[in-house]
């Protein structure tokens, strides 16, 4: 338990952005989830919004939010082309994205 004024300060401020971090990641997730159960334009465009923000709240560096973007956009564009192995990248490709999003 912090003693000095100082500390116990940067204490409250910790767990208030942890929380607000975790919201975040939680969106993302989320929209991530609704993304693979069905990858339609409006879910691509939820799911890019959330790492723009996520971004823009300096919890994801920019590359990082761009390249798991353009997976998701890869995605989205063979479903649209109609390719019979659609299926097999996007378990693949989504296993990638989930698990650099943990």
């Amino acid at each position: 338990m912090p003693i000095i004024k100082s500390a116990k300060k940067a204490a409250r401020q910790t767990t208030k952005r942890t929380a607000k971090n975790q919201e975040i990641k939680k969106a993302i997730k989320a929209a991530l989830k609704t993304f693979k159960a069905d990858p339609t334009a409006e879910n691509m465009k939820k799911i890019q919004s959330e790492y723009d923000k996520a971004v823009k709240k300096g919890l994801l560096k920019k590359n990082t939010a761009s390249r798991r973007k353009s997976r998701l956009t890869k995605i989205a564009k063979e479903l649209q082309a109609g390719e019979k192995k659609v299926k097999k990248v996007v378990k693949k490709t989504a296993k990638k994205v989930a698990k650099a999003a943990k």
